[in-house]
């Protein structure tokens, strides 16, 4: 098996009608088990561009832009459709049944985590595994903020609410949605830095400048409800493993350790010195890994 990170080489994404909308997907590989990659916030199926070649010499493997991401469509929140996990991992399992056509091995970054978790939970016959790459905690969920300190407890919400004003939350999301902010934001992720080129930045830019990107923005930093991840691990009706850089920034390994403690998890990996997003910063650790993983369970 490779674990070197193959130079991508893709076909044109390819289109499924899912409710109506169009979503984008990527698929490499003719034989072997079905595997379906997940991104997380604001990303697309491009974060598994390294990913992709390396597992399709043994898997079929898809990789899919969650409705309002990416190239996918971004239909009006709240009037066109809810954007929640619920609606994510809806759309998970009609993809494995519609496109995949069986049962699957669901890999997810971040939220990309908890939507496979919830597709899993939700409809136990589709999924064979998941694997889990630093899981989002959810800070900004209800639940979660009457743990944090009173500054932040209050501050949140607060921040919440002032974005909620729509002008002011457009002009937030275009304060952001800047190549240089992207890159400051992505070094802070990518604590090696080495992987933060200019074709990443291009890859996360595009989707931003579409029609309804800022809304889409914008109705997920409000959403503070929903599932966590502890209350989705121990209903998986399937073995689990989780990969964790130790740098990341954003969802710290002291509390992802924590998850290990659930029985369906069968392998807590550490990835030392990665950030939030292991699969796109080392490809060369995640990719073997998740081959030995998929073939273990398969």
């Amino acid at each position: 098996m490779s674990s070197s990170t193959s130079t991508p080489v893709f076909n044109s994404t390819k289109t499924w009608i899912w409710q109506g909308f169009p979503i984008c997907y990527q698929t490499q590989g003719t034989s072997g088990s079905a595997v379906v990659l997940i991104h997380g916030f604001g990303a697309s199926w491009g974060h598994f561009r390294k990913n992709i070649p390396v597992l399709a010499e043994n898997f079929r493997v898809y990789a899919i832009d969650l409705i309002g991401f990416g190239a996918s469509a971004k239909p009006k929140p709240g009037e066109e459709i809810a954007y929640t996990f619920e609606i994510w991992g809806r759309q998970i399992a009609d993809f494995c049944r519609q496109v995949v056509g069986e049962s699957a091995h669901l890999v997810g970054n971040s939220i990309g985590c908890i939507v496979a978790m919830q597709a899993a939970v939700d409809n136990p016959d589709i999924v064979s595994s998941v694997a889990l790459l630093n899981c989002s905690l959810r800070l900004l969920h209800e639940r979660k903020q009457a743990e944090l300190p009173v500054y932040r407890r209050i501050g949140a919400p607060f921040l919440q609410r002032i974005l909620s004003i729509k002008s002011v939350g457009e002009f937030f999301f275009n304060q952001i949605a800047k190549p240089k902010t992207v890159r400051s934001i992505l070094l802070q992720a990518y604590p090696t830095g080495e992987a933060v080129t200019d074709e990443l930045i291009d890859i996360l830019m595009a989707p931003a400048k579409e029609p309804g990107a800022a809304s889409v923005f914008l109705a997920f930093t409000a959403y503070s409800q929903g599932p966590l991840a502890e209350d989705l691990l121990p209903k998986l009706p399937c073995p689990a493993i989780i990969l964790w850089g130790t740098a990341d920034p954003w969802e710290p390994i002291e509390l992802g350790r924590e998850f290990a403690e659930f029985t369906q998890v069968r392998k807590f990996v550490p990835l030392e010195g990665i950030g939030h997003c292991p699969q796109d910063e080392a490809p060369e650790l995640v990719n073997p890994i998740l081959q030995d993983w998929i073939l273990e369970v398969s």
